[in-house]
């Protein structure tokens, strides 16, 4: 069978069952199944004991669960609301008060949560309340919540980060220290945009006396010990005294005495982290294993090869293909979720894209902005129904047109390190 038929055989299987409602994971695993079928029959099944147990105990991907875990402790602890009632009082002079908190509190608990959604629905809990009684629009406040939510993939520790690591072998620290520079300037990106829009139409925001109101919280007290947690952390994995997978537990025993200081951990708020830890383990550990088998069914049987040699001979320029590469990720964006699609292209992109001259960091900080974009532009977009879980009364159609903006700046911050790959590589190479 031909790496041409292997195309067929792998779109009608994925597409086929995605439209009949299949979970992406098994969607994956089963064309995976079908394809080393196809060429080798049954001979190949006993590899696929060792994909799922090296998966299982992969030292980088056990970060995950503990990151997780992590983010779950402040939650639950009661930490994010303390945190975002001192953060506020920092931002209460500033043009667009609030929504700027948004995205300054969403761009340091990212790096608490790892995930979009959760950070998203963390800050959005809190948030939205207090945006609401003093007088803010809902076409401001919906997009920072969203976008500012979607920094949580870009700002280390980032689950996706680590999957891809994992996928393609390259260096987990190096790919979170990539991360921060990026995330810090593209959340800046956000600030400005909302303090300009602030300043254009007063409408979207309150009266200066009740902007700058603050919500009662004290920034040295309620603010300190999350920076201490993340600076820890990343400070850690950049002076070389822990992994990124001895981090990820180092943060945890951070998350809890914090928590424990505020008061927060409970019995019940630790099985709640706990419960939720596993929960959400599961099923990113399962579309993992399930997305080896299908890069283990495109290596074997040549398909990967096959593509690779036909990108290569269409002889694009590197900038073309960057631009064909944001098209793609536009369009799964609408149908798939960020970790899915990162899974079932990087097997396909990461040879080509390698041999066209593109560094393997820079690469999945670049995929990691395109599935921001995704997580933020309709009709899949989590993020948009995760701030709507939590303002049921707002249409999604509003909420995506406040986040509509943010798509273009993050389209644009891509761009940006194409231009100047240093933004991405300068950090990492540095530590070297």
């Amino acid at each position: 069978m031909s790496w041409t038929e292997l195309v067929v055989l792998y779109s009608c299987v994925l597409v086929g069952c995605l439209a009949g409602g299949v979970y992406i994971g098994v969607a994956m695993g089963l064309a995976g199944l079908l394809g080393i079928m196809a060429m080798f029959g049954t001979s190949l099944w006993q590899s696929i004991g060792p994909i799922v147990w090296n998966n299982s105990t992969n030292f980088t991907l056990v970060a995950i669960p503990l990151f997780i875990l992590m983010g779950e402790i402040i939650l639950q602890g009661g930490v994010a609301t303390r945190f975002y009632s001192g953060l506020s009082r920092v931002f209460r002079h500033v043009p667009g008060g609030l929504a700027q908190t948004n995205i300054a509190g969403c761009a340091v608990f990212s790096a608490v949560s790892g995930s979009s959604v959760a950070t998203a629905m963390t800050v959005g809990s809190v948030a939205l309340g207090e945006m609401r009684k003093r007088g803010y629009k809902d076409s401001l406040t919906m997009g920072t919540l969203t976008a500012g939510g979607s920094l949580g993939i870009l700002v280390p520790p980032s689950i996706p980060m680590i999957v891809y690591a994992s996928m393609t072998h390259e260096s987990v620290i190096d790919l979170l220290m990539a991360g921060i520079i990026p995330g810090i300037l593209l959340s800046f990106f956000f600030c400005v945009y909302i303090g300009v829009r602030a300043v254009m139409d007063p409408s979207l925001v309150p009266s200066k006396e009740a902007a700058a109101a603050d919500i009662g919280g004290n920034p040295i007290r309620d603010s300190m010990p999350i920076i201490v947690l993340v600076g820890g952390v990343i400070l850690g994995m950049y002076f070389g005294i822990f992994t990124a997978t001895e981090a990820s537990a180092v943060g945890v025993l951070l998350a809890a005495l914090i928590a424990w200081y505020y008061g927060g951990l409970s019995w019940k708020a630790i099985q709640i982290s706990f419960s939720n830890t596993v929960i959400s383990s599961s099923v990113i550990m399962f579309i993992t294993i399930c997305a080896q088998i299908l890069q283990y069914g495109i290596v074997v049987t040549g398909f990967g090869d096959g593509i690779a040699d036909f990108i290569t001979g269409l002889n694009l320029s590197p900038f073309v293909f960057f631009c064909i590469l944001l098209l793609i990720y536009v369009f799964l964006g609408m149908v798939m979720e960020g970790l899915s699609m990162m899974l079932v292209t990087v097997p396909l992109i990461y040879a080509p894209m390698v041999a066209m001259g593109f560094d393997g960091i820079w690469l999945g900080i670049l995929i990691i902005l395109y599935i921001e974009l995704g997580q933020i532009h309709p009709p899949v977009g989590l993020n948009l129904f995760a701030i709507q879980s939590i303002a049921p009364d707002t249409k999604l159609a509003t909420i995506a047109w406040s986040s509509l903006p943010y798509c273009f700046i993050i389209i644009g911050f891509a761009f940006l390190i194409y231009v100047f790959p240093e933004i991405v590589l300068w950090l990492p190479e540095t530590m070297r």
